[in-house]
């Protein structure tokens, strides 16, 4: 591909800077939004990575919008009349500040809340958003109107417009979050935008004044032809180098969103990977970078299939998410590259960006409107992983011996590994040899690097058949998938107090275990993991077991429903959970019997807790036990010191709230600890580790709370397990409804 430079009138450097900084502007602009309005919608969901998909979603739609609008206008209309119309847009859309959500939002709790969500985003932010978006393709079109001496190539600002996008993600977990509260956050975004506005209007008028004369009857001839020589083998290529990394990011998203917390901040990392990528490809640098990341691709490859979904178990967490974020970066760096590297003539310019955008919106619809309900895992990401690597140069398609040879051997393979699947009942005894062969079979897929037909394939044959081996090892029951992520029953063995082994029943969302139970009928009722009778759950309904005879219960947060056994029979429990799959499994006694057997008219309310709670009458509970989990993260809405309060309202003078803040990654006590000093409130915590081996009893952490340290007190002094006073901690600010900073807990 060659540009030849138009005739030319500037060589000012302001320009570069104005429309630089103008799509530097508006590009920062739209990824502050993202994180912003994301984290002030979670506390409506629960804090599903789920919302952050949909979020995705509309944002990639309103950016094809704003794509197709500025392709529109830009090709169809005169200079004037692009200025005046795009003038009238951005003054409508003034009809949207301040930023808030509308009145009387209130999630559905009966059905899937993707399309209330989009419809709030529309209303709440869908106007000023669908200006920013159509900042990037509309500028970039002016300056190659302007006369300026880099007019003929303009696609460099792109780096400038994903700089922006960069370093506003990036500022935001560590800068924004930290310093500044939501509601701040909303006023400063909207002073934000009007300077867009003004800078925008500045570039118009340059646009307006330039001197570079207007396209003659034969340029527009010359361009008319030009576009029947765009091939649709070309767009369509275009199509996929985009589509593919945009359902990689929200596949890898979701993939590791699910043991950790639910807020913006690690969100952001694989779309930091995402829209660097786009800096460097659109840098002058591609034509450096891109052969080299096409050949280091296969080598990082090797250990993630190996590592990743091979044999995953041997790496801890952290190194195996540095393999997905490697594998994630490269696969884009390759897509991106070859779509910079096939870059069109500025005549084309808005129609790349329109296609860009629309396979960035297709990407996100199939991964939040297909993918949910055609796969029961999350499958989409892998099913990507293989499509990324057909994208790599080289690929040719015509039918012959080779190319069928690179269909053949994977399709082979895959047959092989399936019968075996089917007919070796003691396949896992074989389980290190399999998991060896399948490791030097990815080896060999080295070989075929050159070949992308053959390389992805059997690179994707292995994939799944170690994503086979692993669903067949870990004995799956039920499986199923919901808005709010991946909920399996497993059925596992242990050694009982006889030494016999015995069969009972696990709860997973995600990798993280939710409850257990035991089959055998004398021991189906004894509460399990992290509710134990030894426990801290345990310890404190013994001590209370004289007089809480009438309590009214609360548990937000259901799981296997564990803590149904220890209902009383005069007592009245309500049970709040907000994804009704979870509801459906922990009622079915083929999974787990706990509430069919303890408390089968327990009262059921499904919705967000916090928003369920403010329904209820003050002063109701004598106990209110906090479990809302979602995997290995506590939604942060629920931490905050007018939860709190709320909660209190709700407990009678004497009542108690219980917290499970047992947590891989984050240091929660901290935040309760800060907020119960805040609100003058006793606490007491148990960091509980069982003194010896008993099945199913695991290591947990509590904490108790009250308005009077009196209530508390019967505990503290109980020999039943070490309660303690909660650890001040002054290195932090109280947790709000307006100010969250999950960076500042840690572990």
């Amino acid at each position: 591909m060659s540009h030849h430079p138009d005739a030319t009138t500037h060589r000012n450097l302001s320009l570069i800077f104005l429309f630089a900084a103008t799509l530097f502007t508006s590009a920062s602009l739209m990824f502050v939004l993202q994180p912003l309005f994301g984290k002030i919608l979670l506390p409506l969901l629960g804090g599903s990575p789920a919302v952050w998909n949909t979020c995705m979603v509309f944002y990639q739609s309103i950016l094809f919008l704003g794509y197709l609008y500025a392709h529109y206008l830009s090709t169809r209309y005169n200079r004037l009349r692009q200025i005046q119309i795009h003038s009238a847009v951005i003054l409508i859309s003034f009809l949207a500040l301040p930023l808030a959500l509308p009145e009387n939002t209130v999630p559905p709790t009966d059905s899937n809340p993707t399309f209330w969500l989009l419809w709030t985003l529309f209303l709440a932010i869908g106007l000023p958003f669908f200006v920013v978006s159509t900042t990037a393709p509309l500028i970039q079109k002016w300056f190659a109107q302007v006369g300026h001496a880099t007019s003929h190539d303009p696609y460099y600002l792109y780096a400038a417009s994903n700089t922006g996008s960069l370093i506003a993600l990036l500022s935001y977990p560590f800068l924004l979050e930290p310093n500044i509260g939501l509601a701040n956050q909303k006023s400063y975004w909207s002073v934000g935008y009007v300077l867009l506005c003004l800078l925008i209007a500045s570039c118009a008028f340059i646009l307006w004044k330039s001197r570079q004369s207007a396209e003659t009857a034969q340029e527009r001839a010359e361009s008319i032809t030009d576009e029947h020589k765009l091939s649709l083998g070309t767009q369509l290529h275009w199509l996929l180098l985009a589509l593919v990394p945009s359902s990689l990011l929200l596949g890898l998203t979701n993939f590791i969103s699910t043991d950790i917390a639910s807020v913006p901040l690690l969100w952001i990392i694989p779309l930091t990977l995402y829209l660097l990528s786009f800096v460097i490809v659109f840098s002058k640098w591609n034509d450096k970078i891109h052969p080299l990341m096409v050949k280091l691709q296969p080598v990082f490859l090797l250990p993630f299939i190996a590592y990743a979904f091979i044999n995953p178990a041997d790496l801890p967490y952290w190194a195996y998410l540095i393999l997905h974020l490697l594998a994630f970066f490269f696969a884009v760096m390759v897509c991106h590259g070859e779509l910079a590297h096939n870059r069109p003539h500025t005549r084309h310019l808005t129609t790349f960006y329109l296609i860009m955008s629309f396979a960035g919106m297709l990407g996100g619809m199939f991964n939040t409107f297909v993918a949910p309900f055609v796969f029961n895992a999350v499958y989409e990401y892998p099913i990507m992983i293989i499509a990324a690597l057909l994208l790599r140069p080289g690929l040719k398609l015509p039918f012959n011996r080779g190319l069928l040879l690179q269909i053949i051997l994977p399709a082979l393979l895959l047959i092989a590994g399936l019968i075996i699947h089917a007919g070796a009942d003691d396949l896992l005894q074989h389980f290190d040899l399999i998991a060896l062969s399948l490791i030097a079979l990815t080896c060999l897929t080295f070989l075929l690097r050159a070949r992308p037909v053959g390389f992805a394939l059997m690179n994707g044959a292995i994939i799944f058949l170690a994503l086979g081996l692993h669903g067949l090892s870990s004995h799956t029951l039920y499986q199923e998938r919901s808005f709010f992520g991946v909920l399996a029953v497993r059925e596992a063995v242990l050694t009982d107090e006889q030494g016999q082994p015995e069969h009972y029943h696990e709860l997973f969302h995600g990798t993280t275990k939710h409850g257990a139970q035991r089959l055998a009928a004398h021991l189906s009722q004894i509460p399990l993991t992290y509710y134990s009778r030894p426990g801290p759950m345990g310890q404190l309904f013994k001590e209370y077991d004289n007089n809480n005879q009438n309590w009214t219960i609360g548990v937000v947060g259901l799981g296997a429903g564990a803590l149904a056994c220890y209902a009383k029979e005069a007592q009245h429990w309500t049970l709040y959970e907000i994804d009704p799959l979870v509801v459906d499994i922990a009622s079915n006694p083929a999974y787990f019997s706990y509430l069919s057997q303890c408390a089968p008219n327990a009262a059921m309310r499904i919705g967000d807790a916090r928003l369920s709670l403010e329904h209820e009458a003050d002063q109701h509970f004598d106990l209110l036990i906090m479990d809302a989990f979602s995997s290995d993260s506590v939604p942060t809405h629920l931490l905050t010191k007018e939860a709190l309060a709320l909660y209190f309202n709700k407990l009678k003078p004497n009542g108690i709230l219980a917290f499970h803040m047992t947590n891989r990654h984050l240091s929660l006590k901290k935040v309760l600890s800060i907020n119960a000093e805040a609100l003058h409130l006793a606490s007491l915590i148990q960091e509980f580790k069982p003194e010896r081996d008993i099945p199913l009893v695991v290591s947990t952490d509590w904490v108790v709370m009250a308005k009077q340290p009196k209530t508390l007190e019967p505990l503290r002094l109980s020999r039943l397990g070490s309660w303690q006073k909660m650890p001040l901690y002054f290195d932090m600010q109280p947790w709000t409804d307006d100010f969250t900073n999950i960076v500042s807990i840690w572990k």
